[in-house]
């Protein structure tokens, strides 16, 4: 049986997670005891999923041109999905997330959409014959 194929036209982020002893108050500045860094986002989930049920998986994003752009296209790559038509957004950040995360498991998250916001129309078409396999 031949490998399922699957387009994903969505969103990546670097989720930037911070464990604390509680949530802090406006204002406040709280030491966090440890810190992870993560790859996410809606998108890129979705991608890594099904790559990881085997299937051949193309993806269509942007990230920025900073120090997490790299990183996110090479973990993509890593699961074997095809990244050619993940573009670097010159000026941009990447998507990332800050979340913070209290000892029973409650969290804030501010996601700052970075180069994501770019994605357009135009790069669904521009992936078209990629997408249409």
């Amino acid at each position: 049986m031949p490998r399922p194929k699957i387009g994903v036209v969505g969103s990546n982020m670097v989720d930037l997670i911070a464990y604390a002893p509680r949530m802090p108050v406006i204002g406040e500045t709280l030491e966090a005891p440890s810190f992870e860094m993560g790859f996410g986002g809606k998108g890129a989930n979705q991608a890594v999923a099904a790559a990881k049920l085997g299937a051949s998986v193309v993806m269509v994003s942007k990230v920025g041109d900073d120090m997490f752009a790299e990183g996110t296209v090479n973990n993509l790559a890593s699961f074997g999905i095809d990244t050619k038509h993940v573009h670097r957004v010159k000026g941009r950040s990447s998507g990332v997330a800050p979340i913070i995360v209290d000892p029973t498991g409650a969290n804030a998250i501010l996601i700052i959409k970075g180069a994501n916001a770019d994605l357009s129309p135009a790069d669904v078409d521009e992936a078209g014959e990629a997408l249409k396999r």
